[in-house]
């Protein structure tokens, strides 16, 4: 079943990579209290995630912080290695860079994709939602290829 808006977020753990490696963080301690705009993408370096989705977020920041937000999170099915490095690659220091390595929270919040015609396994949808003390406000998922309702910009004019 699919996470909708008023529903609470799971309990998982993930991790983000720390600076003597990947450290592990729960779902409790990224949306306790806070209000946080996670966005998900299916891959980590992948073209439209890497020249669209993510510089959005990144060069909105301020402004998406501005608006209450405490946390930003960019979410793949990768490793902690991967989030890390492609973070680092695309200047997006302003962001939780966070990996569900093993898919276990997409597959909780049931928004799972099944890329495996084009070698990239179980991923995450592109997706897109404002939590607020655990649960979601807004929820945005594509329909279909391409960044639209997930945009920082679409997420920004929600706040």
């Amino acid at each position: 079943m699919t996470i909708k808006t008023g529903d609470k977020i799971p309990s998982c753990s993930l991790h983000t990579m720390g600076e003597k490696g990947p450290v592990g963080i729960t779902t409790d301690d990224i949306f306790n209290g806070k209000k946080v705009v996670l966005f998900a993408v299916p891959g980590a370096f992948t073209p439209g995630c890497s020249m669209t989705h993510l510089p959005g977020y990144v060069v909105n920041a301020d402004k998406i912080k501005a608006k209450g937000v405490d946390t930003i999170v960019c979410m793949a099915v990768n490793d902690a290695f991967v989030m890390g490095a492609w973070g680092k690659a695309q200047n997006a220091e302003e962001l939780l860079m966070l990996a569900d390595g093993n898919g276990e929270f997409t597959a909780a919040l049931g928004l799972e994709m099944d890329g495996s015609g084009f070698g990239l396994g179980r991923r995450s949808q592109r997706f897109a939602m404002i939590v607020d003390n655990g649960t979601v406000t807004h929820l945005n998922v594509e329909a279909g290829p391409g960044v639209d309702v997930s945009s920082a910009e679409t997420m920004l004019a929600l706040l």
